[in-house]
């Protein structure tokens, strides 16, 4: 299998499905996919690896079948990584600047500080520091203060941490894949950078990740990160809702989400049927679809509910004018933006992955959200990704201490 030059693979590794996506980096900077590889997740719960070995079969899976088709040999992945440990905190400091003028390193000793005053978590690590504005001398609203004049930087971030633990089985389960990390990024960031457009960024809008474990949850406004949530609910509660509503096998369950649900009953015609297989041999039945909707709009509608809470929550109500963006497999139910809308009562749309080449068609879909994003990601932010897309050495996920480095984020 041939090896090529200036490839990035990005790794989502989902509660219900591992995706690997191919890329590479042509011409000016641009990602062409090349390769994809899907398959069922086995060993995890709610984002977080409850069985390594399992896991393992499901990366090794999803990446011998993206070697196939891209022709290449994987060595080393950016991964996603999601969970109910997930947590979001803003801080702020301020340091002088000694020279008079604004320098890469005096934005580098400013986030250090916010970082270290804030109030992390014993169990837990700083995955990404994202500057959300600065104030130089008197002067705020500042996004990249380099080369200003000034005496005294202030800076005001939004930290995000991970459980070290669930951070240490995530890297292990990839390298006993036969895998180096390059780097570990928050799902919903990745997945913002495929889906939102700048002007949504800069305007105010909230993106809902719907995942099959749990739904993550990001707030953008002037270009930033603003907060950070994970909603308890996923796909799999509205698989386990139907299974449970319509006395049908899970895996049926599921089938029949995917190809008949609906989040908003009136949606659907009275006259649509559909057929359910039975429990214990007992032969199928027909039922409308409208009953299977009934089933599952009252999860759709308590997610959204439970996002509109969170939204009010942190205090962001009136900063999402640019609306709401739903992606992630869930979010494909029709219905879902419509459920959106009513709950949130803010325009709602479908974010479909773009902003690569090559076979998109491969990844034009919601559910490839989070692995597109990490590419682009990785190539957007290249050179301040830790080791510079190098692996020193294997065995990283035990150097938890030193992740300060190896979770850098950038400016």
């Amino acid at each position: 299998m041939a090896k090529r030059e200036h490839i990035i693979v990005g790794l989502d590794i989902g509660t219900t499905k591992t995706r690997a996506i191919v890329t590479e980096v042509r011409g000016e900077g641009e990602a062409h996919v090349i390769g994809v590889g899907t398959s069922p997740s086995r060993g995890l719960r709610k984002g977080m690896v409850v069985n390594i070995e399992s896991t393992v079969d499901s990366i090794r899976q999803a990446v011998e079948d993206a070697e196939v088709m891209s022709g290449t040999q994987i060595n080393s992945v950016y991964v996603g990584i999601a969970g109910s440990h997930i947590k979001g905190l803003n801080s702020e400091a301020a340091v002088a600047v000694k020279s008079g003028e604004v320098l890469r390193g005096d934005i580098a000793r400013a986030v250090k500080a916010a970082r270290s005053a804030a109030l992390i978590q014993p169990d837990h690590r700083v995955l990404h520091a994202l500057p959300r504005g600065f104030i130089l001398d008197e002067q705020d609203g500042i996004k990249d203060p380099t080369g200003m004049s000034g005496s005294h930087l202030r800076v005001n971030v939004h930290i995000i941490t991970g459980a070290v633990t669930a951070i240490q089985n995530l890297v292990k389960s990839v390298e006993k894949a036969g895998l180096d990390v390059i780097g570990v990024i928050l799902q919903p960031l990745a997945s913002s950078e495929a889906v939102l457009t700048d002007d949504e960024r800069e305007l105010g809008v909230a993106m809902v990740d719907m995942g099959g474990g749990t739904t993550d949850l990001a707030i953008f406004a002037e270009g930033s990160v603003m907060h950070t949530a994970v909603i308890p609910v996923g796909g799999s509660h509205f698989t386990n809702d139907i299974a449970i509503g319509l006395k049908t096998p899970v895996p049926d369950a599921e089938r029949i989400k995917t190809k008949f649900g609906c989040a908003m009953a009136s949606l659907v015609k009275d006259d649509e049927m559909i057929d359910v297989p039975s429990m214990g041999g007992r032969p199928p039945r027909s039922i409308s679809r409208r009953v299977l909707a009934d089933v599952v709009e009252p999860r759709a509608e308590e997610l959204f509910d439970l996002v509109a809470r969170e939204i009010k929550r942190a205090g962001y109500e009136g900063i999402v004018a640019g609306g709401v963006v739903i992606t992630g497999g869930t979010s494909l139910m029709q219905g879902m933006p419509d459920m959106a809308e009513r709950v949130l009562d803010l325009p709602a749309r479908l974010g479909v992955p773009s902003g690569v080449g090559g076979i998109h068609q491969q990844v034009d879909n919601p559910m490839y959200a989070t692995g597109v994003g990490l590419i682009l990601h990785a190539l957007h932010h290249r050179d301040d990704l830790a080791m510079n897309g190098r692996r020193h050495r294997r065995g990283l996920w035990r150097a938890v201490e030193g992740m300060k480095g190896w979770f850098r984020e950038f400016f």
